[in-house]
């Protein structure tokens, strides 16, 4: 049976040893330097039947190739690394394989080997990396947590001044509420003080008055009082207020003034009216007997006639009426008689 056409071997052609190693201390020979195979359509096309490429020297042309992705990919690593930590890069170092070729090998010694053999993920990672990397997280969670605590400072910090403001707050409205309470208080008290002081002035002036006014009887019983009804008055009602006496009784000026009126009166029998000096008229009514005249001036307290029975009457008694300002019209004397000081 006939085989396949064996592949042309490339010559071998020594090549310039680097001056500089890759990872290592020193030159390897297990590094190089390799003859370079460039296949050709007649060195790769198969003839008949099964083929396959003779091995290069113990297998270093795909070795090479394998390797130098391996260094791609760690160099890439280690830029991406140095770009990330913002840290300056550092040197990338190989393991210590101890045949490249191996990695190629069918036999069991190579999967034992390629299992001993660290990942390129691990490649040029030094401790110091791992310390770096593991003080970096550290400095990390610690500003972390050093933010959170600012973050929970703050918000202590906002909670008390709301407290404060809440507190200001109750303390201004209690002042408030007090201060309110004591005006109230004080407004009271001087509402009280000037009523007292009111009251005061007006006994004072009840007795002062008390003495320029007096009651026109000493010995009397009221027996009639204003607005009583009754047909017995033309008016329909009672016009005045009676001081009922003895006749004979004296009868007394009330205030000092000018007698404006004295004598018969009609249903008032005999009358005598006595005007003030602010046009108050006071008539005296259904007297026995009239000790004074027109225009004579009296003062307070002097006789100007005596009770009697005279007009239109029941009984002996002295009929007292108020006219401001001369009206037709009277007022009730027993408030009148009260503001003067007396009482009926």
């Amino acid at each position: 049976m006939a085989s396949n056409r064996p592949a042309p071997e490339a010559p071998f052609i020594p090549a310039q040893r680097e001056t500089e190693t890759f990872g290592y201390g020193d030159h390897r020979t297990d590094e190089g330097p390799w003859e370079e195979w460039n296949p050709t359509e007649d060195s790769v096309r198969p003839v008949r039947g099964r083929h396959r490429v003779a091995k290069q020297r113990g297998g270093l042309a795909r070795s090479s190739t394998v390797l130098g992705v391996g260094v791609i990919a760690a160099v890439g690593a280690g830029g991406m690394a140095s770009a990330h930590t913002g840290k300056p890069p550092v040197s990338l170092s190989m393991p210590d394989l101890p045949s490249v070729g191996s990695l190629f090998d069918d036999s069991s010694a190579s999967d034992a080997a390629r299992a001993t053999t660290p990942t390129l993920s691990k490649v040029g990672v030094t401790s110091a990396d791992s310390d770096r990397s593991g003080n970096a997280g550290e400095a990390l969670r610690n500003r972390i947590m050093a933010q959170a605590e600012q973050q929970q400072s703050k918000a202590d910090s906002k909670a008390t001044a709301a407290a404060l403001a809440d507190a200001e707050k109750q303390s201004a409205a209690a002042a408030a509420k007090a201060q309110k309470e004591a005006a109230a208080k004080a407004a009271a008290a001087k509402e009280k003080a000037e009523a007292a002081a009111k009251k005061k002035a007006e006994e004072e002036r009840l007795a002062a008055l008390a003495k320029e006014y007096k009651l026109p009887v000493v010995s009397y019983t009221i027996t009639g009082t204003f607005g009583q009804p009754g047909s017995m008055w033309s008016s329909g009602y009672h016009t005045g207020l009676d001081f009922a006496a003895p006749t004979g009784t004296l009868i007394k000026a009330i205030h000092s003034g000018t007698i404006t009126q004295a004598g018969w009166a009609g249903a008032y029998g005999y009358r005598t009216v006595l005007t003030l000096d602010d046009g108050t008229e006071l008539w005296f009514c259904h007297q026995s007997s009239i000790g004074v005249s027109v225009g004579q001036k009296v003062s307070t307290g002097d006789v100007i006639g005596r009770v009697g029975a005279t007009g239109n009457v029941t009984g002996p008694h002295l009929h007292l009426e108020v006219h401001p300002n001369g009206q037709a019209t009277g007022i009730d004397p027993a408030p009148w008689l009260r503001d003067k000081g007396l009482n009926p």
